[in-house]
């Protein structure tokens, strides 16, 4: 059996349906702070409850007699926890920490972990390698690297004997093609899903910050990579770690950077609606430019993207979107609520 936390959230959704749909037998730990139950499979057992709650999860794995873990939960949003630091550490690191320790006393043998490039901060040369040199410039950043480092050290502990994949994403967009899942996420701050709020009329206008960076059109370079592929290289890294693959870690990403403008024009050019964009001052900390050099995850386990296509992945998010009023409908999402986390304005990293 497979434990998947945060697994009724975008991403861990995406990978639950993917586990399913390949025969897996899967059970899911949500607190639903920001997941959702539509977003779990009939069949899968939905545990409501803290991956941080260590008799929970004790229960968890002694009923369902779990062999692998695969641990999504955290917060998010960067800004965020450059004001509230504290909720960032006690969630990310202190509570993933009791995950981990109550997983190896339980005989869990593989552990998937979902870490980031903002691990990274500013790097130095792109495209960024595993063996770049990790200076997180954020709380978000330094909470999931502080996970990593106790995974990593426990890697070579001779009483640990639970294995571990560190998965660093890099931009993660878009809605699977039968859009049965997306991100649902209300007040959600990625690009392309707040462009595809403003090009449905949800915002006044796409907030972008900074025009002057040194690239080509002047605003800052990521690399997006589409929801479904990054759910295939969890079901990938579970199958080296079950192989009998060392611990390790690796990057998520197309190994292509695109700019905040280039995002804006495909997305304008997908939806045919010319949204207004509000252009703004520089936010300290955010990187010129981030993109993965994605080799060593290619090389080892074999992850073959299917979706490496920016206007699919606009076009799949805008879709979903659509789709969203009447999921939330069908959830009784105040429409002021809705409103209130959206905002009059949108901002982007």
């Amino acid at each position: 059996m497979i434990l998947v936390t945060g697994g009724a959230g975008y991403i861990g959704s995406h990978t639950v349906r993917q586990l399913v749909d390949a025969g897996e037998k899967v059970v899911v730990l949500d607190n639903l702070c920001s997941g959702f139950r539509w977003a779990v499979p009939q069949g899968v057992e939905l545990v409501v409850g803290d991956c941080g709650d260590t008799r929970l999860v004790r229960s968890v794995l002694e009923k369902y007699q779990v062999r692998s873990v695969i641990h999504f939960a955290a917060h998010l949003f960067v800004d965020e926890s450059v004001e509230k630091p504290l909720k960032y550490y006690l969630n990310n690191t202190v509570g993933t920490t009791r995950l981990i320790e109550t997983c190896g006393t339980y005989g869990v043998d593989h552990f998937i972990f979902s870490s980031t490039c903002a691990a990274y901060g500013l790097p130095r040369s792109n495209p960024v390698t595993e063996l770049e040199i990790t200076d997180p410039i954020s709380p978000y950043g330094r909470s999931k690297l502080a996970s990593e480092w106790v995974l990593r050290d426990l890697a070579h502990a001779k009483t640990f004997n639970m294995r571990s994949v560190i998965l660093r994403y890099f931009n993660v967009a878009g809605a699977r093609t039968d859009l049965g899942l997306g991100q649902g996420t209300v007040g959600a701050r990625q690009l392309i899903k707040v462009a595809a709020e403003t090009a449905l009329g949800y915002h006044k206008s796409l907030k972008v910050f900074g025009t002057d960076y040194p690239t080509p059109d002047g605003t800052c370079i990521r690399d997006y990579i589409h929801v479904g592929d990054l759910a295939d290289a969890h079901v990938l890294g579970l199958e080296y770690l079950r192989q009998g693959g060392d611990s390790d870690v690796f990057n998520c990403g197309y190994g292509t950077g695109t700019s905040v403008k280039e995002i804006v024009t495909i997305m304008k050019k997908v939806t045919g609606v010319d949204f207004p964009v509000e252009y703004a001052d520089r936010r300290p900390g955010d990187a010129t430019a981030i993109f993965a050099d994605n080799r060593k995850i290619v090389a080892k386990l074999g992850w073959k993207p299917r979706f490496n296509d920016l206007e699919l992945i606009c076009k799949s998010t805008v879709d979903f979107e659509q789709i969203l009023v009447a999921k939330r409908r069908q959830a009784s999402v105040p429409t002021e609520q809705l409103e209130q986390a959206r905002g009059s304005g949108a901002e982007c990293r």
